[in-house]
């Protein structure tokens, strides 16, 4: 049997009804806070994808709140409704947890609650994370596999550079390194070697047998012999003289 009186069902009852309607007429009212409406419209943009992520910030910041916004009210109107239900069947009034009766006072301010106040998870602050921070955790720890000896494969790492390659919203100034002069030399390991393992396979060729080896004097060959890493003496076609 409930512990509240006719009058006191009879008052929740319609305070639930009524703040049921007021949800319903502001979901209504507003488009769902403007979710009925794509971005792009909302925007006037033709695309949603910028240049600078920056530019759309703002509008995915108000879209997400939104998305919030409506998340809430449809949370709210599921509590009015297992309210509701729960009258019909006799059972309102009592906590959920411990099966206690739910006093009128607090009923009262939340007619659609299901707790008593010792029991109200509302009470304690959520300790949760994003599940995406946990999956994206370390940045590149899932892909980039640098650090492995056996591994020397196309991992997350290359995929951002060949990415970074074309372009991003940073600037020299803005670089890690701050020896950086040139947009070219902005990438992550922009001076890794592609190719080739070695400094030396870069200028050192044979023919198809492997014979005939030949030392094409280029800049990589240059700068392999001035950073005295190699030796001019080495050379089968003679050797440059150093000053």
């Amino acid at each position: 049997m409930s512990h509240l009186t006719s009058q006191q069902l009879a008052q929740l009852h319609t305070a639930l009804l009524q703040q049921q309607a007021d949800i319903r007429h502001r979901l209504h009212n507003n488009e769902h806070y403007g979710l009925q409406e794509s971005l792009r419209d909302s925007t006037g943009e033709l695309s949603t994808i910028d240049n600078h992520p920056g530019d759309a910030a703002t509008e995915l910041y108000n879209r997400s709140m939104d998305i919030s916004l409506v998340e809430r009210d449809e949370h709210e109107l599921d509590d009015i409704a297992a309210a509701l239900q729960a009258m019909d069947k006799g059972s309102y009034g009592s906590c959920t947890v411990c099966g206690g009766d739910i006093p009128f006072e607090r009923l009262s301010v939340v007619p659609s609650t299901r707790y008593c106040k010792e029991h109200n998870p509302g009470q304690h602050a959520p300790f949760t994370r994003p599940a995406e921070e946990e999956f994206l955790s370390p940045p590149f720890g899932r892909t980039s596999l640098d650090e492995r000896e056996d591994q020397n494969g196309f991992d997350g790492e290359d995929a951002w550079q060949i990415v970074e390659s074309w372009g991003s919203s940073n600037s020299p100034a803005m670089a890690e390194d701050n020896e950086i002069r040139s947009y070219n030399d902005m990438e992550i390991e922009a001076d890794e070697t592609e190719g080739f393992v070695e400094p030396w396979e870069n200028f050192v060729a044979t023919d198809i047998a492997g014979n005939h080896l030949t030392i094409i004097k280029g800049n990589s060959y240059r700068h392999y012999m001035d950073t005295e890493e190699g030796d001019y003496s080495l050379d089968p076609n003679g050797k440059r003289s150093r000053e």
